[in-house]
């Protein structure tokens, strides 16, 4: 949610030091605030039509430009309304980056082989992919440069990469642009230095790839050029004889492609490394399909799709190890010899479902089975011993903390790698030893500045909903500050696709909790922090749930004197989005600011139309306008669609131009209908990344410059500028 800030900022940067020294007394004359043109444009639909005044600001092309000056516009304006905050936001953007090392290097983990790790280096904006052969004491080897590859590029991100199992080669993704469009990119390692051996395979659009255990051939996933969906699987095979096809993806075979719409399609590889995997997923609904080397023709289903059916299968040490929903809404985890997985009444339960208890995803070993739980709303871990035929779980002490699997790629070891945090603990990686249970400490994210842990404090509370339901709540902040109702709110909330929001650590957020802010996480129907059921509660025709939950927990931290009602501020990012968007319409006057970052804003309009991509892939998640009852209820809480003529809180908006998860037009909309409708005066910002999309900035030290913006606009409106 802090990532989205535009190379636009360094314009602002000579606007931001002449404010530094300006006298706020003086009168600055400020620009007005843009103004679409409405035009008449009828979106129809077999339960009703509308009117959509602002549909003309949709450009696909993104080229038109009548549309581009809008935006400018709107960038001019929202700088102008920031320039008196300049100091603070210079502050802000140096505290909150000398608390990130220049220099830092995360936990190593072994695989055939060879140690891999991620390290940053001194002004480093990108990471450095590097290994070293048999001992950390061996010579570096770089695999991805990050800083080098993105050098004069206005975004660069990478998407994933991927070492054949013998060590010889390197596939990566990225993307140059932010649309999540990335191109497949192979190196041969034996050449040595990163810039060598490099070959671009001119393959697009590509959105995960995968070495064949032989490392002859590639899977990768195509997408599909109107929609994005990720749809069909191709192999591409590097060094490919001089008398063969010219390389191109039309002359790659297709492996498999996926008709239905709801579907995504992604590629792997088993922790064996025996087998690569075809991964087939709905929002309710999951099928594998599985490929030998030894047989690379051919893929076999590894059990068929069957509606609300989910599982993922990995292969270790000749038995395939099976996480799923059959006959268990919160999961299961059961085995199966090697060769009738295809046969469920041959699966047997390794962990059973229990009621109480949400299973998230595991990690096979030969010995041991290491499982990533929720229990009561916090995410921790289990271990279970095949031998002792016994399982423990690993405790930790804080009230509120996440326990998640580190990286565990090799299955025949008693070595667990783990990952701990808490909105109050950075990031600490331990190895632990699965047999007696030791831990040890083998990396923690290093914080600078003068960041001390012992000064904040954390807490898990509860709020009632109107319902009777319980929800969830993880609190954080200064030691110093009262808990007695004279403190500003900063309330966080998503509430979307199954999608748990975890109580762990940001270093950004230090800058709120030092200057006296509550920092809430509301854990809202929609997630599944507590399980399946929440889950379901907040989607569909439940999805009403989402907002009353984040209104009741306001109330709550509100009613029991905790935080001060008059400076409750909400924030959340795309789907997120739409959940402060329905807020700030059934709730306004309880706020005193909203932060929306890439918000999905206009539910109705972008659910009708199959071109736009992820339509078909969410009808399960939103409902199908196409039918009356799912286009009522979401016409309910659109917020496009409700905005009305009434006060609403100041808002801080931010979408970005190349943006292919939430399209830039939403939120220009959105704005665009508040300014003509609101009665209030407060203010009204957009931003627009005009170089990246939903992820925003894709530096480690520029995206700290949204948050400092963002953070600038809320502690004004707080009083604390």
């Amino acid at each position: 949610m802090t990532d989205l800030f535009p190379k636009a900022l360094f314009v602002m940067t000579a606007i931001f030091a002449l404010a530094s020294c300006t006298d706020r007394s003086v009168p600055r004359e400020t620009p007005a605030a843009p103004d679409a043109e409405q035009r008449k444009h009828i979106v129809s639909a077999p339960a009703g039509n509308r009117n959509d005044p602002y549909y003309w600001l949709r450009d696909d092309r993104r080229q038109d430009p009548e549309l581009l000056a809008l935006l400018e516009a709107e960038n001019r304006y929202t700088q102008a309304a920031l320039v008196d905050y300049a100091p603070l936001i210079d502050a802000l953007s140096v505290e909150m980056r000398n608390r990130v090392p220049e220099e830092q290097t995360e936990a190593p983990y072994f695989n055939n082989g060879y140690w891999y790790y991620t390290r940053y280096e001194k002004g480093g904006e990108y990471p450095i992919h590097a290994r070293r052969k048999g001992t950390l004491d061996a010579p570096e080897e770089i695999l991805i440069d990050g800083n080098r590859m993105a050098r004069d590029e206005d975004y660069f991100r990478i998407g994933g990469w991927d070492v054949s199992p013998d060590g010889t080669q390197l596939l990566w993704l990225q993307d140059m642009v932010g649309r999540r469009q990335f191109r497949l990119m192979i190196r041969d390692l034996s050449k040595g230095d990163d810039s060598r051996g490099t070959t671009d395979s001119g393959i697009n659009g590509v959105s995960s790839a995968s070495w064949a255990p032989d490392g002859k051939s590639i899977l990768y996933v195509e997408n599909h050029p109107e929609t994005l969906r990720s749809y069909r699987v191709r192999r591409y095979v590097p060094h490919r004889p001089a008398n063969s096809p010219a390389d191109s993806p039309e002359e790659d075979d297709i492996v498999y492609q996926e008709s239905d719409t709801a579907f995504y399609t992604s590629v792997g590889r088993t922790r064996s490394d025996r087998f690569n995997y075809v991964y087939l997923r709905s929002t309710t609904t999951s099928e594998m399909r599985i490929v030998e080397s030894a047989d690379s023709e051919s893929l076999e289903v590894f059990f068929p799709r069957e509606t609300g059916h989910e599982y993922a299968a990995d292969h270790v040490n000749g038995r395939w190890v099976i996480r799923t929903n059959w006959r268990a809404p919160n999961f299961r985890i059961m085995q199966v010899e090697e060769s009738r997985h295809a046969e469920r009444s041959a699966w047997a339960d390794v962990v059973p479902h229990r009621d109480d208890i949400f299973i998230h995803e595991f990690d096979a070993f030969e010995d041991f089975l290491a499982i990533a739980e929720r229990a009561d709303g916090l995410r921790r871990l289990r271990i279970v011993d095949h031998a002792a035929d016994s399982s423990r779980v690993i405790e930790f002490d804080e009230p509120a903390y996440v326990a998640q699997l580190g990286r565990n790629p090799e299955a025949d070891t008693h070595l667990l790698q783990l990952a701990y945090t808490s909105m109050t603990t950075p990031r600490e990686v331990y190895e632990l030893d699965m047999r007696t249970g030791e831990r040890r400490l083998v990396n923690r994210l290093e914080v600078g500045g003068d960041f001390d842990r012992s000064r904040y404090r954390t807490r898990r509370v509860w709020a009632q909903a109107r319902d009777g339901s319980r929800v969830p709540v993880s609190l954080a902040w200064h030691k110093d500050t009262p808990l007695d109702g004279s403190a500003p709110l900063y309330q966080y909330g998503y509430g979307a696709y199954g999608t748990s929001m975890e109580p762990a650590f940001s270093s950004e957020r230090i800058s709120l909790l030092d200057r006296g802010f509550v920092y809430a996480i509301a854990h809202v129907r929609g997630g599944q922090e507590m399980g399946r059921d929440w889950y379901e509660q907040g989607r569909l025709l439940e999805k009403m749930n989402t907002f009353t939950d984040f209104i009741d927990v306001t109330d709550h931290l509100v009613e029991q004197g905790l935080v001060d009602s008059n400076r409750v501020f909400a924030m959340g990012g795309s789907a997120g989005g739409l959940l402060v968007g329905a807020v700030a319409n059934m709730a306004p006057k309880k706020y005193a600011g909203i932060v929306a970052h890439v918000p999905f804003v206009d539910v109705v309009t972008t659910m009708l139309d199959e071109s736009i991509p992820l339509t078909t892939n969410e009808f399960d998640e939103w409902g199908n306008p196409e039918q009356a009852r799912y286009y009522r209820y979401m016409l309910s809480y659109s917020p496009y669609d409700n905005v009305s003529a009434q006060a609403y809180p100041a808002m801080f908006v931010t979408t970005g131009l190349w943006d292919s998860q939430v399209q830039y037009w939403e939120p220009l909309k959105w704005v665009a209908r508040l300014r003509d409708l609101k009665t209030d005066d407060n203010p009204l910002l957009l931003h627009v990344n005009m170089q990246a999309g939903h992820g925003g900035q894709s530096g480690r030290f520029q995206r700290l410059e949204q948050t400092a913006m963002e953070y600038s606009f809320i502690l004004a409106q707080a009083g604390l500028d």
